[in-house]
């Protein structure tokens, strides 16, 4: 969704790039025209519920039957996914570029002005302000809390006291994407995406076990040489799977550090997965299956092109993608075939779809957050 063409450069403590939404638009290719709905797959919309506008890059946090959604604003709610109502909803009075991330108990995002905001139960219980600003949602794991910040610093702080407990600073390109990167924890190790590179770090004090490169910059000037990991990975057991922006896509034995195949790949949002295949949407709207086992495409679907596509989600028979007309579309996992489309509020699906509690939930621009079932 943050997708395909129009560059903005924007100072910060360092340079950041953002994209343009402009799959969909007068002066983009005109979005594919869509068929009479198949509805093989039988699915309803079982609740609708309301945040607030969405203009970052949010990360809808499954843990168990509730999802954790947040608005530009800065208003936080846990949803329980069965029904679509609040278990708490929180105002933390100031405006998000990250978030959210969550372990069942302690909540964390970023805010504008750089600040970590961790809640304990729906209750605020620290602030702590960052070098840099943050556009990854935190990772919330064994008590911690782990920042990946634009500046390519990882940090981790006490969860329970807001104490940091130590930093790492890598070195990078001078252009990062506005966009969340990865940030993810596989047994005790953090997986942390660096340019184009996976890491391994030692969670207890961000020493580097190990790095895997998904792909290499290359072009003759920064925009040209962007490759940051992007969030949305597809994990199966210790293997990882994730996109490097507008190069590759690939899969990496997180145990062992090692790299088992990489792909070029021109998309710019993240992946899903299950035990055979790896499905993504490349830059122009296509949706691919690469078999996991050796990155060979298994299928392709070109029946959404240009319809500003969100990551997608693997999920019973089918990946469901969203776009930016508020279309949420099934697809067969078997060959991409159309299995039902269902609709929302008519603005964009600003994030990949999530499963919670039996429950498909997708999330707008507008603020809608939308539950679907199966029949």
């Amino acid at each position: 969704m943050w997708a395909c063409s129009g560059v903005k450069v924007v100072s910060a403590a360092i340079l950041a790039l953002t994209l343009a939404g402009c799959a969909i638009g007068p002066d983009g290719p005109k979005p594919a025209e869509l068929g009479p709905n198949t509805a093989l797959l039988g699915i309803r919309q079982a609740w609708v519920t309301k945040t607030g506008e969405i203009g970052f890059p949010l990360d809808i946090k499954v843990v168990g039957s509730t999802v954790t959604v947040a608005s530009s604003s800065g208003v936080l709610q846990l949803i329980d996914a069965r029904t679509g109502t609040d278990v708490w909803r929180v105002d933390v009075s100031t405006a998000l570029s990250a978030g959210v991330g969550s372990d069942g108990v302690f909540t964390a995002v970023v805010s504008q002005d750089n600040q970590l905001i961790v809640l304990e139960s729906g209750k605020e219980v620290w602030r702590q302000k960052l070098p840099a600003q943050g556009y990854t949602a935190p990772l919330v794991a064994g008590e911690r809390v782990f920042v990946l910040l634009a500046d390519r610093s990882v940090s981790a702080f006490d969860a329970k006291s807001g104490r940091k407990l130590w930093t790492q600073q890598r070195a990078g390109d001078a252009l990062v994407l506005l966009q969340a990167g990865v940030l993810h924890a596989v047994g005790d190790t953090l997986v942390v995406g660096l340019s184009g590179r996976m890491a391994g770090m030692n969670p207890q004090d961000g020493s580097v076990r190990w790095e895997a490169s998904i792909a290499s910059p290359r072009g003759t000037n920064e925009i040209e040489r962007l490759v940051d990991l992007v969030a949305g990975v597809s994990r199966d057991g210790t293997v990882l799977c994730t996109r490097a922006f507008q190069a590759a896509v690939g899969c990496v034995n997180a145990a062992r550090g090692a790299l088992i195949w990489s792909k070029a790949a021109s998309g710019s949002v993240g992946l899903s997965g299950d035990d055979k295949f790896v499905y993504g949407v490349e830059g122009d709207g296509k949706v691919v299956a690469w078999r996991r086992t050796d990155g060979e495409r298994a299928w392709v679907s070109e029946l959404l092109r240009y319809r500003g596509l969100s990551a997608p989600l693997a999920i019973g028979r089918s990946v469901a993608v969203g776009d930016a007309s508020g279309l949420v579309h099934l697809l067969s996992r078997e060959d991409g075939a159309p299995l039902n489309r269902l609709s929302t509020d008519g603005s964009s699906i600003v994030a990949a779809p999530v499963l919670a509690g039996g429950t498909l939930v997708v999330v707008t621009r507008n603020g809608g957050v939308f539950g679907f079932k199966p029949e």
